[in-house]
């Protein structure tokens, strides 16, 4: 039976319990949750990076049961669980209530979510509560996605860019020294960070973005794409009276050509699907 293609979804547990498809990457994912912990990794739109933290956020709270068949569910220890925080500036709301309502009512819910009840009322000290009281049984994973779409978005109201950009330096200054109380954090955006003086106070970041251990993280690599999806190739074929060898090189015209290392190339996911 063909798993329906996960057009759209960027929930793990959601792709799992629903049939689709999922291009394993957890050997991939498992070796940047060992290899350290502070990190941050830059890609464009619609390349998986939303799915990446999910998968992520579901290992460390030890969903066991969503990793079956794949890569790491021999390999992870079930027994640890983490609280998570995980943001996403994609739906924060800031712009119909203002970046900092946003911030402030985006940690209440995270609060929420790990039982935790806030009394601090500014946004960067709400921040740090947030982070020390959920470590109270177990060290935080911490993800951040879209980290730069507070700014990305006023790029041609510069005043506005820059205000975003003074509050969430503020913001992420929280996390320097919180270290204590931080097992994992992964920072997600399409820019580099470096361009960006937001980050100048945390300078323990990982920058993996053309990092060649993690150039397949992201993306479909040709192997994948011809494990995956080789139940349709054969319909494609035939819709477009295409032998396979012709309609691969076509579909490698069209949709691959990406590289963050010059030697490893990836299809954009969402193209392929």
């Amino acid at each position: 039976m063909k798993l329906k293609l996960p057009i759209g979804i960027q929930s793990f547990d959601k792709l799992i319990e629903g049939g689709f498809l999922y291009v394993d990457k957890t050997e991939d994912i498992y070796k940047l949750t060992q290899g350290g912990n502070y990190y941050f990794l830059s890609r464009p739109r619609r390349f998986g990076k939303s799915l990446t933290l999910s998968t992520i956020k579901a290992l460390f709270q030890g969903r066991k049961e969503l990793f079956d068949g794949l890569w790491v569910q021999d390999q992870w220890d079930w027994t640890q669980q983490h609280p998570v925080i995980h943001i996403s500036f994609s739906s924060i709301g800031y712009k119909t209530m203002g970046l900092e309502v946003a911030l402030n009512k985006m940690l209440d819910k995270q609060a929420k979510l790990n039982g935790i009840q806030l009394t601090t009322k500014n946004y960067d000290q709400k921040f740090n509560e947030l982070i020390e009281k959920a470590s109270s049984n177990n060290k935080v994973v911490l993800l951040i996605d879209e980290y730069d779409k507070p700014i990305i978005d006023y790029l041609e109201d510069l005043p506005q860019a820059k205000e975003h950009q003074q509050i969430l330096k503020t913001f992420y200054s929280v996390l320097k020294d919180a270290d204590p109380y931080i097992q994992f954090l992964l920072i997600t955006g399409v820019s580099k960070f470096s361009k960006v003086s937001i980050f100048s106070e945390l300078n323990n970041l990982d920058d993996i973005t053309i990092d060649w251990r993690y150039a397949s993280m992201l993306g479909y690599t040709q192997q994948e794409l011809e494990k995956y999806f080789q139940e349709r190739i054969p319909t494609a074929c035939e819709k477009l009276k295409l032998d396979r060898p012709e309609l691969l090189a076509r579909i490698k015209t069209w949709y691959n050509g990406y590289s963050w290392d010059g030697t490893q190339f990836v299809y954009n996911p969402f193209s392929v699907l």
